[in-house]
């Protein structure tokens, strides 16, 4: 039994293989070059299906017609997940009409999918294709760098387009962060772009040889809107306003969703407040935050290897105190902050430039072309027009940023005329959201995107029918207990278990400050929609003014609200 040091308490036991593989990868370089070239199987092998996670993607396959080619003796359809880096979701129109054009000519599905992570991906890219990939990314000044595996991911901005100013400063900051804690190995340059290795001795200087326990988000965040789910968040900065100018950050530590179906040691966990900080401490506290959790996280047990375990393990002032001795700041004082707003502003907003902004609800992300709803060719019309930016958000959805007051209704109309804008979606649909799931994601327990949409149609039809259609609850959906359709911040959120077979769990809040507990365990999506008939029924009578309806299950005792997750988050309380 080995043992190693990683901050005040010791981790006992035998490193996780993962630790291994990064160790043995040469810089994250391993033998992906000579695999490439392995053109008996459609997929990388040994180490390499794991550390092409370090270059943005990851190797999955139709699980829809898995058996099937099992049964002819066939290996599985291999085709690779590709994810750009795109810190605070800002694309042109010119980088956007590449990317289209390479998702109809390159990919399985032919779509392009707006994530929650505030960037785009590419579902179904064939191993042949892969090295084409990332040199079109780089041919618009794009890369796929770190959005995956062990190491700081694409870093989230408030999308907010109206103050746009702030926005600018804020996303400045996004932009800097991301660029400060990339991995420093050329390795992806030499394997994709087919540079020449320029130096004899690598270093890692912020990540270290074998890169972080576990995987690392973070995010900056303009109150009073939450877009961006900041309690999600390894590492969060609150954006901290004078006079309209941005003046410095509160520092917010160790949000994270994901947990392990059965396994109590796992939970979601909402982010710790450190302090304030000014805007010339950032890169410094950032830094010293990520090397913090990257010598004291878990490397024995990747299930409590993120960053919010570190913090239950070693204590909150113990972190904190690190983070300053390593950054030589000091935490200031909390500064007034306040979210009162989630999610996106469908449709029109005029911004303090006397610019418009015209945020399109893109259901589950996707854009794809469907029989007479040609989502995809839409954008890429607005594209082909627009003189502003595309800005991707936190909730799938796209904003068409910059329009000027002339161009307003040549804009609308290609939407109208594509499916981009309806007049028949309602808020309740605009406020849910799922993960991709079925049928490509391998961790998938049950269906997420394809199950959303008439989910969601009958939650509508439960509203209308107590009055309440014109109402929202912030209802998430994910496959599988990793987090990755945020359900944890959601009022109604619903975990996957097996096929047509979810944890149901209720009590989140509007602005995403509040983890829901679980109500129901292991039920069908029949059992859920005749619970939710009963508690919206009586949320639409005894509910007070503006009373949200996690809000309101809180308050009536139908389910107590989560206090401290890592003790009372299992506590179920039965349905009433």
């Amino acid at each position: 039994m080995s043992e190693k040091k990683y901050g005040p308490l010791v981790v006992e036991g035998k490193l996780a293989d993962s630790e291994r593989m990064k160790n043995d990868s040469n810089y994250l370089r391993g033998t992906i070059k000579e695999d490439l070239k392995n053109g008996l199987s459609g997929g990388f092998e040994g180490d390499n299906f794991l550390l092409i996670r370090f270059h943005g993607m990851y190797q999955q396959d139709d699980r829809d017609i898995r058996a099937e080619r099992a049964e002819q003796k066939l290996e599985p359809r291999h085709a690779m997940m590709l994810r750009c880096r795109l810190p605070g979701g800002i694309i042109t129109p010119k980088q956007w009409l590449d990317i289209d054009r390479f998702a109809s000519e390159h990919t399985l599905y032919g779509s392009v999918r707006i994530t929650n992570r505030q960037t785009f991906q590419f579902h179904g890219i064939l191993k042949g294709d892969v090295k084409p990939a990332h040199q079109m990314l780089a041919h618009v000044g794009l890369d796929a760098l770190a959005t995956a595996n062990d190491v700081n991911r694409n870093v989230l901005c408030t999308s907010n387009p109206v103050q746009s100013e702030l926005h600018q400063q804020a996303y400045e900051w996004a932009k800097k962060i991301s660029e400060h804690l990339l991995p420093k190995t050329s390795a992806y340059a030499e394997i994709w772009l087919d540079k020449e290795k320029v130096v004899t001795t690598d270093e890692e200087p912020i990540l270290g040889k074998t890169y972080l326990p576990r995987k690392f988000k973070t995010s900056v965040v303009i109150p009073p809107l939450n877009d961006v789910d900041l309690h999600a968040n390894d590492m969060n900065f609150i954006a901290i306003a004078q006079d309209g100018e941005l003046i410095g950050f509160n520092v917010l530590v160790g949000g994270g969703l994901a947990m392990t179906h059965g396994d109590t040691a796992t939970f979601p966990r909402l982010a710790s407040e450190f302090g304030f900080i000014a805007l010339k401490d950032t890169l410094a506290i950032a830094e010293a935050i990520v090397t913090t959790q990257r010598d004291w996280g878990n490397r024995t047990e990747r299930k409590n290897a993120k960053t919010k375990y570190t913090l239950e393990r070693v204590g909150v002032e113990a972190f904190k105190q690190e983070v300053e001795r390593r950054s030589g700041v000091t935490f200031g004082d909390i500064q007034p902050y306040q979210f009162t707003h989630r999610g996106d502003q469908i449709g029109w907003l005029k911004g303090i430039d006397d610019r418009w902004h015209l945020t399109l609800f893109i259901e589950n992300g996707r854009l794809i072309d469907l029989p007479n709803k040609p989502l995809k060719t839409g954008v890429a019309e607005i594209a082909k027009i627009h003189q502003g930016d595309f800005r991707l958000t936190a909730n799938q959805n796209l904003i068409i940023a910059g329009v000027p007051e002339e161009e307003k209704s040549r804009v609308e109309s290609i939407a109208r005329a594509h499916g981009l804008i309806s007049d028949e979606i309602t808020s309740q649909r605009e406020n849910s959201m799922a993960c991709v799931s079925f049928p490509t994601c391998p961790l998938a327990m049950a269906e997420a995107e394809r199950f959303l949409p008439e989910f969601v149609t009958q939650v509508e039809q439960i509203m209308s029918s107590h009055g309440v259609g014109h109402e929202h609850i912030v209802l998430r959906v994910t496959g599988c207990p990793n987090g990755c359709g945020r359900a944890m911040l959601a009022e109604v959120g619903l975990v996957g278990k097996a096929l047509d077979r979810y944890n149901l769990h209720l009590g989140g809040n509007r602005i995403g400050t509040r983890i829901p507990r679980m109500y129901r365990e292991n039920i069908s999506s029949a059992e859920i929609l005749s619970i939710l008939d009963t508690l919206i029924g009586r949320w639409a009578k005894e509910r007070g003014e503006q009373e949200g309806f996690g809000d309101y299950l809180i308050r009536s005792d139908v389910v107590k609200p989560v206090l401290n997750s890592a003790v009372d988050f299992y506590e179920v309380k039965e349905a009433v």
